[in-house]
Parts: C-alpha cells; sequence; structure tokens
C-alpha cells in the first residue's frame, strides 16, 4: 500500500534530505507517494502544517517548539524525529558595513580578530555607537522569523559585543529568498539567512559573508522534519519510513561521489532552483565569502548526516528554549522547557534505523557558544543570568 503525503520546504539547502528522499526514490522505496510542494515564508509552512493541509514539513527548529508551546500563534504540538540540519546559517553584510567593521579592526583582512566574532561583535558595538552619535539611522539586520535560529545567533552575537539587539539596531523578518533583494535595496544592512541566498550575495557583488553561524555556536539545530504530533500517533508505520527514507537520503548527499547527482536535483527550478556550482560550495563547506575572491572552507559549515547530525538532541530544543526565554518571547518553567524538550525525538529516529536502548551519545556542551558559560538544561535559570543583555530587563 502506497501512502500519500504533502510536505512543504523552503528552498533552502538544509532542505537537501528531504528534497533527495523524494527524488531519488527513497520514500518510494518505503511505500510513501510524496508530493513536495515549495513555500516562500515560514509562517506559511507552519500554517499550512498546523492545520492539517501538509502532514510534514521542512520547519524551523524552534518553530516547532513554538509551536508546541502556544507561542505566537495556535498551540499545535509537533514533534520531530529527523534533524535536516545542523549549522547551515551565515551572516552577511552590505560593503558599507563591512568596511565600517574593518575599519575598527584595521582594515586587515588578514587580523586574526577579523574571523572572531567576539572581536567583530565588539566592532559593531563601536560601529553602532558612533553612528547614534551622528544622527544616523540605527544599522537593519534581516532574519527570517521570530522563532528562528537566525534570530537568536544574530542576538546572541551582538549582545556578546554590547550591542543591544531590541534598543540600539533593527531586526526585521524577511522570507530567506527575499533577503538578497533587500540587501541589494539598501532595505537592510545585513542579514543572516541559511544557504545558498549568502553565496549568492556575495556573487552578486553586494555582500561579504562576515560570519559562518558555527563561528557562534557549533553545533545548531537549524531545520527539523516537523509532524504533528496528533498525526504522527495516529501513523507511527509511516512516520518511521519517513524518517528512514530520510536516513538514507542524507547518507547519500554526505558520500563525496554522489554530490554531482545531489546538486543537480536541488538545481531544479522547482527545489531551490540556484546553480550547482553555488549547491556544491554549500555542501562542501567550501564557500566564497567576499566579492575580492576570497574563500574560507569550514567542515563544520552545514552537517545534513554526518556526526550523527539527523538524531534530534532534547538539549538543542532546550538551548532554543532558553534563547526564547532570554529574549523575552516566553516565561521560563519546568513543564514548558519538558514540552519543548519532548519535541525532538531521538526515540523516533532510533526506530526508523533499528537502534535499541536510547541513551544519549553526546557528551558535554550540546552548542559550543563562542561566549558565555557552557550550556546545561538542568541550570536554565542560571545559565541566563550569565549574560548582561537579556529580557526581562531587571
Amino acid at each position: 500500500m502506497t501512502h500519500p503525503l504533502r510536505i512543504g520546504f523552503i528552498p533552502l539547502v538544509d532542505a537537501a534530505a528531504l528534497i533527495v528522499a523524494v527524488d531519488k526514490g527513497f520514500a518510494k522505496d518505503e511505500g510513501l507517494a510524496v508530493e513536495l510542494v515549495r513555500e516562500v515564508s515560514w509562517s506559511n509552512v507552519r500554517d499550512k502544517l498546523n492545520i492539517g493541509l501538509f502532514e510534514a514539513a521542512h520547519l524551523l527548529a524552534p518553530v516547532a517548539i513554538a509551536s508546541s508551546l502556544g507561542l505566537g500563534h495556535v498551540r499545535v504540538p509537533i514533534v520531530a524525529p529527523f534533524n535536516l540540519g545542523i549549522n547551515g546559517n551565515a551572516i552577511t553584510v552590505s560593503p558599507a558595513l563591512h568596511a565600517a567593521i574593518m575599519s575598527e579592526l584595521d582594515g586587515d583582512a588578514n587580523n586574526p580578530d577579523f574571523a572572531n566574532p567576539m572581536a567583530t561583535a565588539q566592532a559593531l558595538n563601536r560601529v553602532v555607537v558612533a553612528r547614534a552619535r551622528a544622527g544616523a539611522d540605527p544599522l537593519t539586520f534581516g532574519m527570517t522569523f521570530p522563532f528562528s535560529t537566525h534570530n537568536y545567533q544574530l542576538r546572541f552575537w551582538m549582545a556578546a559585543g554590547g550591542v543591544d539587539p531590541d534598543e540600539d539596531v533593527r531586526l526585521v523578518v524577511l522570507p530567506p529568498p527575499y533577503m538578497v533583494d533587500s540587501l541589494a535595496n539598501g532595505h537592510v544592512d545585513a542579514f543572516c539567512v541559511g544557504a545558498p541566498w549568502n553565496s549568492v550575495a556575495v556573487d552578486l557583488g553586494i555582500g561579504h559573508i562576515l560570519h559562518f553561524a558555527s563561528d557562534i555556536l557549533q553545533r545548531a539545530a537549524e531545520k527539523v522534519l516537523g509532524i504533528r504530533q496528533v498525526w504522527a500517533e495516529k501513523n507511527p508505520e509511516i512516520v518511521v519510513a519517513l524518517t528512514r527514507a530520510h536516513v538514507k537520503a542524507a547518507a547519500f548527499i554526505e558520500a563525496p561521489e554522489n554530490r554531482g547527482e545531489v546538486t543537480a536535483i536541488l538545481a531544479r527550478p522547482e527545489r531551490i532552483g540556484v546553480s550547482p556550482e553555488v549547491l556544491q560550495r554549500t555542501l562542501d563547506g567550501k564557500l566564497k565569502i567576499s566579492p575580492d575572491g576570497t574563500w574560507r572552507e569550514s567542515n563544520r559549515y552545514l552537517l545534513v548526516g554526518r556526526e550523527d547530525a539527523g538524531r534530534p538532541d532534547p538539549r538543542q530544543a532546550a538551548w532554543l528554549y532558553a534563547q526564547m526565554v532570554r529574549w523575552g518571547q516566553t516565561a521560563i518553567s519546568p513543564e514548558a522547557l519538558a514540552i519543548a524538550e519532548s519535541v525532538f525525538r531521538p526515540d523516533l529516529y532510533d526506530a526508523a534505523i533499528g537502534k535499541s536502548g536510547g541513551g544519549d551519545d553526546h557528551a558535554g556542551d550540546p552548542v559550543g557558544a563562542f561566549a558565555g558559560p557552557a550550556f546545561d538544561p538542568a541550570k536554565i535559570e542560571t545559565h541566563l543570568a550569565a549574560f548582561e543583555i537579556a529580557y526581562p530587563k531587571s
């Protein structure tokens, strides 16, 4: 028997496992007939998933948590049996802002401080102060959604350097495909978004990639395969089959010999719709970061399947919940933390791959932020108390 499914996605490289699972036939092999629906905005994806127009979705990890807590919208519990991507974002700035930050770092691209997020955050703070003294408008940064890792990564970076993201700059929500045009038109001075849109801005000569998000957080759950909890409980075999198809697709993507075929699939207009060469850079972690041809390589830029990236880690959910608390999106409570952690379902992932026994395979700090204390989900209040800039203010 074949099970028909409609799944929504945004044209981003971290939808690769979903797209490849369908277009390479891994889902079909599991008895699933999946129709992929390309969307523009995260609110569209969330709303269509919540009301049942989609059985599953390529979803921002924090949206899955916010939906389960009823934050910013109606409460619809979501489960995530598979991580579609770990990391994958970058902060891209306009040539003017890049020059201003460079000037604060003595204008030397070889200065080791230029790759140090604390140094650039402090340089940004000096730029912000100088603009305020001159009576200039606040800088505007684009991010994809209030409940997004992009939002929290921008805020974490800025605040570490003394910039209050709610008082010193403007943060605006833009759909990922619109980021580049907004930078080109001067509507924003910078943005944080997932691949491939940072690379597109660099190739057009209108942006410089200032930081990979993995500079800010070594390991951050970015997108998940989101499924309504009620539907998942009624269709456990389909959930396992869909998860297994994604595990197979992720392994296929991570094999270097398959990259040519993978990028050709992703480049199709109805999928991501950018050149295979740009997609290849993303998957290889070798990105041009400046219009002058400067390149940077990182094996942590985007993890699709390697390093156990597909297996959901509830501690990652706890960190995302802690950011919601830090930035005043919700109040802290043990009950809410438990709900947040329950969204990430390693048990469903383990069932799909035939693993028994469960357990936590990760040790130490699950996030690895560049500033502040190590994160412990059991001590969120103590953790947040270490940060000077947070909401509500004391």
